[in-house]
């Protein structure tokens, strides 16, 4: 739990940053974060000569990758309690009795696909630790899925070139305004929440 709680904190403190980041060093913004912004944005500065190629991908794999293994880790540990924490308890109980009955290589095509959009990713992680699947192939699995991805937003960002960066350095530009923005809204959003809800229950 001290992991995730850790990994969350690591998140918050780094999103206020990342638009001067972005623009100054998306190889290092992609490694912590594995944002697919920063990953296009560094295969635009490589399309100038700005950072090989090669590393841009590299550094985009790593970033998404670098804490899969916690939920795989959580699924082989807590099964259906930490699934528990991504649904209600219901599904997660389905998941769980469906998952004892899936064939390996299905699980494994999941875990390769799990980075889609749509796909709950941090259920198929879990559900691959519940399942068995040892360490190395999960590694080896979601490695392969996080660089095809990477591939291919790269590919897109080093195509796009000179248009690419100078998107991002109209981001740089307003990224004072954009991290102020940022802080603002993780502050102010729980307390407005709060206050509606004191004011819902007033009401009723």
């Amino acid at each position: 739990m001290a992991a995730f709680v850790a990994v969350l904190v690591f998140g918050l403190a780094v999103r206020p940053i990342k638009p001067f980041l972005l623009a100054s060093h998306p190889v290092m913004l992609e490694v912590l974060t594995g944002d697919l912004l920063a990953i296009g944005a560094g295969a635009a500065f490589a399309r100038i000569g700005e950072a090989p190629l090669w590393l841009v991908v590299i550094a985009g794999a790593v970033g998404m990758a670098k804490f899969d293994w916690l939920t795989w880790w959580a699924g082989r540990q807590w099964g259906e309690g930490i699934i528990q924490m991504f649904t209600t308890r219901e599904r997660a109980r389905r998941y769980v009795e469906r998952s004892t009955k899936l064939n390996p290589w299905i699980v494994r095509i999941a875990v390769v696909v799990a980075v889609l959009p749509g796909v709950p990713t941090p259920i198929v992680y879990a559900i691959a630790g519940m399942a068995g699947m040892r360490l190395i192939t999960f590694l080896a699995l979601d490695l392969v899925s996080v660089l095809v991805v990477t591939g291919l937003v790269a590919g897109l960002g080093y195509q796009l070139g000179q248009n690419a960066i100078d998107v991002v350095l109209l981001v740089d530009r307003y990224a004072s305004l954009v991290s102020l923005t940022l802080i603002g809204a993780t502050f102010l959003l729980p307390l407005l929440r709060a206050r509606l809800r004191r004011r819902h229950r007033v009401i009723s």
